[in-house]
This record gives structure tokens, sequence and C-alpha cells, in this order.
């Protein structure tokens, strides 16, 4: 079972989708608050496993309504996906894969993984 690990950003708190493995197969981005980062967890965990696929790297792709998942070559020419709320939000992120096998296989395990995901929060700072 995968987990979503919140941690502490230096101007907010973000989180890492991780598989049963620990590899990280999505991040956020920075919320200000613990609340409103557990509420871009809990639409991911809504949006994942019924989201869309857009294939970006193919020339006049078909267009797919949100929620959706991106894949999209960057800058490098690595493979990437960003998955998108029913809003349009972006609300979680991969890392760059060097094939398109392997970014679809990101996006499938964040459709596994997000749904029935434990939350896993930073522990509370303790005072010196």
């Amino acid at each position: 079972m995968g987990k979503f690990e919140i941690k502490e950003a230096k101007t907010g708190v973000k989180f890492n989708l991780k598989a049963t493995n620990g590899q990280v197969i999505a991040s956020s981005q920075i919320y200000k608050s613990l609340r409103t980062c557990k509420k871009g967890i809990a639409s991911v965990m809504n949006n994942a496993p019924d989201a869309g696929l857009e294939d970006q790297t193919v020339e006049g792709f078909e267009k797919v309504k949100n929620p959706k998942f991106e894949v999209y070559q960057d800058k490098k020419g690595e493979y990437r996906f960003r998955l998108k709320a029913t809003n349009g939000q972006i609300i979680a992120v991969s890392e760059g894969y060097k094939t398109m096998k392997s970014c679809l296989n990101g996006v499938n395990s964040v459709r596994k993984n997000a749904p029935d995901a434990a939350i896993i929060e930073p522990a509370p700072a303790t005072e010196k």
C-alpha cells in the first residue's frame, strides 16, 4: 500500500506520494498550512482513480476533460505527468522519466496507490 508523506518545506508543507517500494511517484506544490496540504491529498485520492489521460507528446493530441493526467515531455526530453483536479488545478506532479512507458507506469501507480494510501504527518517539533 502506498503512503502520502507530509513534510515541512521552507515556506510551508508539501506531500510526496510513495509507492509500496518507497519510490516517490508524485509530489505536491508547497501549501501554506497542514490543513490545505491535507485537502490536496484528499483531492488526489478522489481524482486519481478516474482521471483520464491526455498524451501531450502527440501532435494534435485530443483534449481530455478534468480530472486528468497530462503526460508531456520537458525541455530535457524527459517524460512527466501532472494530475489536474476537476477544477483544473494541478494537484500532483511527477519526476522526469526516460521513457514514455515508465511515465505511464507512474500514472498507473498513482491511480492504484492514491485512493487507500496512509497519510504520514511530520512529527511535531519538540520544544527545547
